[in-house]
């Protein structure tokens, strides 16, 4: 039996050997995040709980509180009130509650740590989880923006207004929650995700408005994320403000803040 040996760029016959031989090593950097991206998403969007999250329950509450009059929300139709605020809602139940659940568990049965010895840079991993909560973020707008026009919504002000304010929003949440999952067990990242949601949904603007609260609690609360992504949004496409450069402030302070506490404490195992 005789072989045949040859160097990897021989086209001819010697060369079949070396044409076939391995190469080891690391896909490109953009096709690893893109893969990791898409494996987020996919996983993201076959979760049941996720999807109760994310998509149910502010469905739920656009609808109801839209059609049965059980909050005062001033003047005009509902709707136009609860629209903006059920966005900000679906901005926080995707990039935070979600997210920081999702790690936790991650993290806790040693996804992270495994993840972590892979080619994939810690830093693109982080990349692949914001793009999967954007694409998310992109299908809850489209859906709920779909039903609220089919409530009768009618948004003024400009929507390239909106763009800053969801991609603050969604920064600032993002690194609250993974500055959660990466410092608690994943039991406790679980209830306080959802308590923290709970809280957030009732005193956060989203359908009550702060001025149903006393003014010492108004203070306070307006200086919280949902509540400036809520209030900013409501003032693009309620009342037709041009750009809401306060709460785009608090966003933004918020964002840097936990960003970079994710950053410093996040324990991957």
């Amino acid at each position: 039996m005789t072989t045949t040996t040859g160097t990897p760029g021989d086209t001819g016959t010697s060369g079949t050997a070396g044409a076939y031989a391995p190469r080891p090593g690391a896909a490109p950097l953009g096709r690893m995040i893109t893969a990791q991206a898409l494996l987020e998403t996919k996983m993201l969007l076959r979760n049941g709980e996720q999807l109760l999250l994310t998509v149910i329950i502010p469905t739920l509450l656009l609808v109801l509180f839209s059609s049965v009059d059980i909050v005062d929300t001033g003047s005009g139709e509902a709707v136009d009130f609860l629209a903006p605020g059920i966005l900000a809602l679906a901005v926080m139940s995707t990039a935070f509650t979600g997210q920081a659940i999702a790690t936790g568990f991650e993290r806790r049965y040693g996804v992270l740590k495994r993840l972590a010895a892979s080619p994939l840079p810690r830093w693109a991993l982080m990349t692949a989880k914001t793009a999967s909560v954007l694409v998310t973020e992109v299908l809850q707008v489209v859906l709920l923006t779909a039903i609220a026009f089919a409530l009768g919504w009618s948004p003024q002000g400009n929507p390239a207004a909106v763009l800053p304010l969801l991609v603050l929003g969604t920064a600032a949440f993002s690194g609250l929650g993974l500055l959660m999952a990466g410092t608690l067990k994943a039991e406790a990242t679980l209830a306080a995700a959802n308590l923290v949601f709970l809280l957030l949904l009732v005193g956060g603007g989203v359908i009550v408005p702060l001025d149903k609260f006393p003014d010492a609690a108004q203070d306070v609360l307006g200086l919280l994320p949902i509540s400036a992504l809520s209030d900013g949004l409501r003032d693009v496409l309620q009342h037709g403000a041009s750009m809401p450069w306060g709460d785009l402030g608090i966003l933004a302070a918020w964002a840097v803040v936990g960003l970079a506490a994710a950053g410093k404490f996040f324990r991957w195992e």
